[in-house]
């Protein structure tokens, strides 16, 4: 049995995809999974031993354009596969889908393209992410998804041996670690960076070491400089960061990727600041141990299932309104003190 999956979303997107591989091999033990993504979304797949080929859709370099489409398509109708799951639902995933020329392609009914599927599967706007993902393989209950089908990320023995390093030139064991990742490509999802300073700020403590996580984007953001402060924007991989958040005792994020990585682990406790979002597009925590933080009786929210640029109301208080010492509480409470 030759699957292939299709999925060239957003970070976020391509971790919530991963529980679906344990569910394929359940059902499919002695089946060859190939998997299509981003470049980006490839580096964070990479290790995986249930996928036997990552391919990369490279959108914006060889594959650009219809002529880039075409070309990735022929090379993967000669794989012959028996089953694609198109879990993007956009054209050109659906395009991609039908080049291959499997006789099944499976695809959500809200897709664009969907008629280019040969099997719609039910967008379930209720479910979490994962759930939606998982339907492709069944709609019976599962009693317990989030323990079942767990997401898994895999970092390599470089990646180990280098978080191996910083935690003992940092003396991290004998510390609580709080990863913050301050970052989000919406500006409506970025909790003020004045905020994130006075935790900061209240966390520099003996006992404690603060670690700030982004990509380069996060770099032009003014941090507060403290003692006991490891700054890491732009020097890691997303397999490095995978390592560091599964060695944290707290991570405090904005409605973006490092929630859906930290819910990877068991150990650390997530705390996710949501304003223009909500839970209820499915985004939230898959891990357990984790907890949302939001101004539930806003009438205004949500206004935007991925945020915007500036607030449609003028008052941001979506975001402005939880204030770090609610924050600074939570993490205090959850380490003890």
């Amino acid at each position: 049995m030759k699957i292939l999956i299709i999925h060239t979303a957003f970070i976020g997107d391509i971790v919530l995809s991963t529980p679906i591989l344990k569910r394929i091999k359940e059902k499919y033990p002695d089946s060859k999974i190939t998997f299509v993504t981003t470049p980006v979304g490839a580096s964070i797949l990479r290790n995986n031993p249930d996928i036997n080929e990552i391919i990369e859709y490279d959108k914006r370099g060889v594959h650009k354009g219809i002529k880039g489409l075409i070309s990735l398509g022929r090379r993967l109708r000669y794989e012959n596969f028996n089953m694609v799951l198109t879990l993007h639902r956009y054209l050109r995933s659906s395009v991609l889908s039908w080049l291959t020329r499997s006789p099944k392609r499976l695809g959500y009914d809200i897709a664009s393209g969907a008629f280019l599927f040969t099997k719609k599967i039910k967008y379930d706007k209720d479910k979490h992410e994962v759930e939606k993902i998982l339907s492709f393989l069944g709609s019976e209950k599962i009693e317990n998804p989030q323990k079942d089908y767990p997401i898994e990320l895999y970092p390599g023995k470089k990646d180990i041996e280098k978080i191996d390093k910083l935690w003992n030139e940092n003396n991290l064991e004998k510390n609580k670690v709080i990863v913050i990742a301050p970052g989000s490509k919406w500006f409506t999802k970025k909790w003020p960076l004045d905020y994130f300073n006075e935790v900061i700020k209240e966390n520099n403590k003996e006992n404690r070491k603060v670690i700030i996580v982004g990509g380069k984007d996060e770099l032009t953001l003014n941090i507060e400089k403290v003692k006991n402060l490891i700054d890491l924007r732009g020097k890691t991989t997303l397999l490095e960061l995978a390592e560091i958040i599964k060695r944290s005792d707290i991570v405090l994020t904005n409605d973006s990727s490092p929630i859906h990585i930290a819910s990877a682990w068991k150990k650390p406790h997530i705390i996710a600041i949501f304003g223009p979002t909500v839970k209820a597009f499915g985004f939230f925590p898959w891990g357990l141990n984790s907890e949302v933080v939001e101004m539930k009786e806003l009438e205004c929210r949500p206004c935007a299932i991925h945020g915007g640029d500036k607030c449609p109301k003028g008052h941001f208080k979506c975001m402005v309104d939880i204030k770090p010492k609610t924050i600074i509480d939570k993490i205090n409470k959850k380490l003890g003190e």
